[in-house]
């Protein structure tokens, strides 16, 4: 495969997102990544649907969507960890391999003889990156964890929904696992950090990352507004907590996204606006005094906005270099003439599909051109390819091991 990271092999032990998400963008930026599954079932998101991958006849496959979306590029074999046999092959591979992923719970790789001391023994030189909850070290360790459950234990849910006193109150959920996401994000810049150590000192090493640990690290202004205040930050919607007026704004005919972020364009604002007086008053003149006044400042600019369907406001005040946008359903977002311009929709080969869609990486580089060739693999689909030319089982050998039930 193209791309910077073609030298790398990584070794992907990972389920759900938060690894396998890392995974990917390993596998996105070249690297040779193999995905370890249990035989028969697989990665647990291979079944987190409907939707389902549909084949070339139009049938639902046993893939889920969700799978897909995390795991591009990779190469899918099936080993029994729970077997002597498994754990040797395991231990193998990693000898060979740059990297590990796993989110296995706190001590759970330890009884099979995988755990990073284990791995260490055959591969000094493997960055071992371990995902958890809660991490290797402190009361919770011990305990699952999940996106949602992170979500509101790392304060994120509490600054997230409608204010209190207005319809609809309540904290929110994000809309997809951003505490997996960012896990994963974490484990990608971790490992490579760890890879330029290494590359001077000679070592690898153990990376302990925990979705709550990285949740609690991206709260970033609101974590900085509490510390500095002691004071906890409200849910204020679609509104920010240090600009305004920042937030969705109706419309004629709906919502649109108005996203003012200094004095200079609060007054172009208002000029288009038609309210250029309150431009002028000094209750509203500066960013601090409108998020003080923020209460009888929004309601103004509400009545503004409603006079001019939306298409008006995003024209206007575009030409006018005021930061707005529209509030897209996901089928605008695919339609967007600048999502398309930028090819954020790569289609790759799949042996059951023909082809699958997936959203392609955002990075794009100069001279390491990335290639999206593989699709997500069909559980097991490399497990003979990998076997052998990595570990150079022969034929009779991996029958026996399929006979046996350890791949």
């Amino acid at each position: 495969m193209a791309g910077p990271l073609s030298h790398l092999k990584v070794l992907d032990l990972s389920r759900i997102l938060a690894g396998p998400w890392a995974g990917q963008v390993f596998a996105d930026f070249g690297a040779e990544v193999i995905k370890v599954e249990r035989p028969e079932r697989g990665d647990d998101t291979r079944h987190w649907g409907p939707p389902y991958l549909k084949d070339s006849d139009g049938v639902d496959t046993v893939d889920a969507a969700y799978y897909l979306s995390a795991n591009r590029g990779k190469k899918s074999i099936t080993v029994d960890i729970t077997r002597a046999e498994g754990q040797a092959l395991i231990r193998e591979l990693a000898a060979r391999c740059d990297v590990l992923l796993e989110n296995y719970k706190v001590g759970g790789l330890e009884k099979y003889g995988l755990d990073y001391e284990s791995i260490k023994s055959v591969n000094p030189r493997i960055v071992y990156c371990s995902i958890t909850g809660f991490g290797q070290t402190g009361p919770y360790k011990n305990r699952a964890g999940y996106d949602a459950m992170i979500q509101g234990m790392g304060g994120l849910m509490s600054i997230t929904g409608v204010p209190d006193g207005q319809p609809g109150a309540g904290p929110q959920k994000v809309g997809v696992a951003v505490a997996d996401l960012m896990t994963g994000m974490y484990a990608v810049s971790a490992v490579l950090a760890a890879i330029v150590h290494r590359n001077e000192s000679g070592k690898g090493q153990h990376i302990d990352l925990a979705l709550l640990d990285t949740q609690v690290a991206w709260l970033a202004n609101q974590a900085q507004n509490y510390l500095q205040s002691g004071n906890n930050p409200e849910r204020r919607g679609t509104g920010h907590p240090n600009i305004v007026p920042y937030q969705a704004v109706p419309s004629a005919d709906g919502y649109f996204m108005l996203a003012v972020g200094n004095d200079d364009q609060f007054k172009r604002f208002c000029s288009i606006a038609g309210i250029p007086e309150l431009a002028d008053n000094p209750a509203y003149a500066t960013n601090a005094a409108r998020v003080l006044a923020r209460a009888q400042l929004v309601p103004l600019v509400e009545a503004a906005t409603r006079r001019q369907p939306s298409a008006w406001w995003l024209e206007k005040l575009s030409n006018a270099h005021v930061p707005c946008g529209p509030i897209n359903t996901l089928d605008q977002v695919f339609a967007d003439p600048q999502v398309q311009a930028r090819g954020m929709v790569v289609e790759q080969p799949h042996p059951q599909a023909g082809n699958v869609k997936t959203v392609r990486n955002p990075v794009l580089f100069s001279e390491t051109t990335l290639e999206y060739e593989q699709g997500p693999p069909v559980l097991g689909e490399h497990t003979e390819e990998v076997l052998r030319e990595v570990l150079g089982r022969k034929e009779q050998q991996l029958q026996e091991l399929k006979k046996s039930g350890v791949i």
